[in-house]
Parts: structure tokens; sequence; C-alpha cells
């Protein structure tokens, strides 16, 4: 006879060796945020050939550069709050099948008009689909091993950013930008099923939602966990203090939360600035110094593929020190590697080389961001809290659209260029030191952890 027994999911998941089923989250995260990479960061591997088609500037460019930052901007927003409050898996799903099927739509835009149109609309998909796999990732992964975990799979958007730059330099020679834009829309719709198999609801979700129909969906989660544990009269429990009932915006903006969540959003947003701008208009900076467009497809994706191997690195790296000094160190050092960009001769293999090493600085750097944001808010607002900060943040990629094409317009010279961008860099290495120094999270069990 069944008897009536509690389980803290925390506890339990800090303590036991990961399952199949945990490691199975992790790499269908993965995916989708590769596939996220590959089709946010598609439009500056199509740029100079889509201008040269289209018999169009780079200025006229800016805003199709921006169109899917300002969608992602607003995706992120919006279903911070929704997957708080429906769940991060329909919310999941839902932003794959969107991005996906406009991206598709987007090989078939006939002028700059459309393609903008679509490229916004594809952005709200990617927006709710990056935070919300790094969200689901965190609540089904163990304290020690978290931020390595959230890393990883966030290594994904620039594992897939720069497999669009090596895709871009293959295929576009031989079948034009409209063979980029339909790669990157029937990937996502192709794995769809696999997510709607293969991903379960969060399971610390799921425990603060307190109804029946939740404590047996948690019931039918913890089998695969931990089926000699649970039976059909297990309570299921989380470490989180309980507070006072307010919204998940509410609560990322009150006292305890706002200092954080401010110094959370300047970081993230110099951070987005600089690795959109970066990825936007490397292509067509690096071509204007006389390489072929093919070499300039490569140095933008080592630039990416940097960032793969810096996220792993610090993800790694994060769970053993202090994050916050770790990671101010970090941006610093891309900020003197892109300086130093501007300053190289201009041979492919030093540009390869300083290229790939401001990726592994700034786009590692961002990756581990999700990690303290993950980390530092409670589980009834952390998707909100993610998604906030990739949302406001967002604000900074929308910027490095139009930041880019004026600066080319305007005719700066290129090391002026990039001697600018290493300001930005310099901000978000104060800006996350100080977050350090001054916040400790508010209404969790933990409170000594240093990645809060």
């Amino acid at each position: 006879m069944s008897t009536l027994q509690s389980i803290n999911v925390d506890q339990l998941i800090n303590a036991r060796p990961m399952s199949r089923l945990q490691w199975r989250i992790v790499v269908l995260c993965f995916l989708v945020i590769a596939l996220d990479g590959f089709d946010a960061a598609i439009m500056g591997f199509i740029a100079p050939e889509l201008a040269r088609e289209w018999a169009v500037s780079k200025l006229d460019l800016g805003p199709v550069m921006s169109a899917a930052l300002i969608g992602v901007a607003i995706g992120a927003l919006i279903a911070g709050p929704l997957a708080d409050r429906l769940g991060r898996k329909p919310v999941l799903i839902c932003a794959v099948a969107f991005f996906g099927a406009l991206t598709l739509a987007s090989a078939f835009a006939p002028n700059l008009e459309w393609m903008e149109v679509l490229r916004l609309l594809a952005g709200l998909g990617l927006g709710a689909a990056m935070p919300n796999a790094g969200t689901l990732v965190s609540e089904y992964t163990p304290l020690h091993r978290r931020s390595m975990l959230i890393t990883l799979v966030l290594s994904g958007f620039t594992f897939g950013a720069a497999a669009g730059g090596f895709t871009s330099a293959y295929v576009i020679p031989l079948f034009g930008w409209q063979s980029v834009m339909l790669i990157g829309g029937l990937l996502p719709l192709l794995a769809l099923p696999l997510l709607i198999a293969g991903l379960p609801e969060s399971l610390r979700w799921l425990v603060t939602r307190r109804p029946v129909q939740s404590q047996q969906g948690s019931a039918r989660i913890m089998q695969r966990l931990a089926p000699e544990l649970a039976n059909d009269q297990t309570r299921f429990t989380i470490d989180e203090v309980e507070r006072p009932r307010a919204s998940p915006v509410g609560r990322i903006l009150s006292k305890g939360f706002f200092t954080g969540t401010l110094l959370l959003w300047l970081t993230y947003f110099m951070g987005l600035f600089l690795v959109y701008l970066l990825g936007s208009w490397l292509p067509t900076l690096i071509k204007d110094n006389g390489l072929s467009v093919s070499d300039a497809a490569l140095i933008t994706a080592l630039f990416q593929f940097g960032g793969t191997f810096g996220s792993l690195f610090l993800g790694w790296f994060i769970d053993r020190r202090n994050p916050h000094h770790t990671l101010a160190l970090t941006y610093l050092l891309g900020g003197l590697a892109i300086f130093l960009i501007g300053t190289a001769n201009h041979g492919f293999a030093l540009f390869a080389v300083l290229a790939a090493a401001a990726g592994f600085c700034m786009n590692g750097g961002n990756a581990c961001m999700y990690a303290l944001s993950a980390n530092f808010y409670p589980t009834p607002a952390r998707a909100t809290g993610v998604s906030w900060m990739r949302g406001i943040g967002g604000l900074g990629s929308i910027a490095s659209g139009f930041a880019g094409a004026h600066m080319l317009g305007a005719g700066w010279s290129f090391d002026t260029v990039f001697a600018a961008l290493a300001v930005p860099a310099l901000i978000a290495g104060i800006a996350v030191f100080i977050k350090g120094s001054l916040t400790q999270p508010a209404g969790l069990a933990q409170p000594h952890s240093s990645l809060r």
C-alpha cells in the first residue's frame, strides 16, 4: 500500500547523478539554441550578396539587420511571463515552429520591405526560444553543475551561428543566398517532432503550481527521474522560501532584485550590442578591406566558433570561481581583442585569430549571463527574469544594426570602428563586477551561493 511521503525536488536533483532524462533535456535544448543561432546570424552572412543582387547600399541594409532583433526583444518580453504562467515547454515548442516557418518564408522575399517584415516576425520566435531553453535546463540540473550545463547549452547559439557561416561560405556561391534561408527554415520544422516527444515540462515549475493536475504531472516526471522514490501519494516541494504573491515582472523589479536586475540588463545590453554588430557587419567590414566573400564569412564564423569554446570553458570555470569577477575580466579581455582587430594588418590569419579571441570572450561571457540570471531569480519569476534580461538587453542588438550601418555610411575608418567598439565591452565588465559586489538574491534557500 502506498504511503504519503514528501520529496524535495531541489535536494533530489542536487544530490543525484544526472539521469538520461536530464541529459536528453540538455541535448534537445542545445539543438534548439543551435537552430536559433543559425537563424539569428543568417542576415549577416547573406548581407553582402543581398546588397549586390538587389543593388542596395549598406545603409539600406540597416533596417533589415535590425528587424529580427526588434522581434527578438519583443518575443523575449512576451514569452517570459507566458512561460511562467503556461509552462516552459509549450512556449518553447511554439517559438521553434514560429521562427522556422518565418525563416523559410524569408527565402521567397521579393524585396527589402518584405524581408524586413518576415525577419521581424521570425524574431518573435527567436526571442522566445533561447531564454526558455536556458530556463528549462536550469530547472533540471544540479546546482554544482548548473552554470556549466547552462553555458554548454547556450554555446549552441555560437555553434549554430558558426555553422551558418561555414554553410554560407559553401552554398551561397553555388545556390545563392536563398539556399541559406531554406536551410535555416527547414531544420527547425524538422526538429519539432523530437522536441514534442522528448522534452518534459519543468518539474520545478510544476511543483510551484500546486493544483492537483500539476502534482500529477510532477509524479509522472519523477517516475522517470527516480522511479524507486515516487508513488501516487507523493507530495513534492522545493527549497525556495514562500513570498507574498506578485506578478513575475513585479518580482524581478522588487526590493532585493531591482539593482541586480538593472545591472544584468546593462551588462547584457552591451554584450549583445557588440556580438550582434560584429556578427552582422564583420563580413562586410572584412570584405571592404580586400578579402573575398568566402574569407569574410569564414572569419566571422571563427568569431562565432570562438564563442562556443568560450561558453564551454567559462561555464566550467565559473562553477569553481567567483563568476562576477571572472566575467568582468572576460569582457575586458574581449574589448582588448576587438580593439586589436582594428590595428591588425589585413591578413587572413591575424584577422581569424583575433576574431576567434573576441568571440571567445564576448559570446562566452554572454552565454554565462544566462547562468547568472537563472540562479538570481526564484522559480515563479525565473523565465521572466531570464527572458526580460534577453529582451531589454536585446535593445542593444537592435541598436547594433543601425550603429553599424551609420558607422559605415559615415565613412568611419576600420581602426576607428574597432576602437569605438571596445568601449561597450569596458562598460559590460564594470557593470557585472558591480553586480557581484552589491547584490544578493531574495527569497532563496541558499543565498550564500556565489552564482547569485
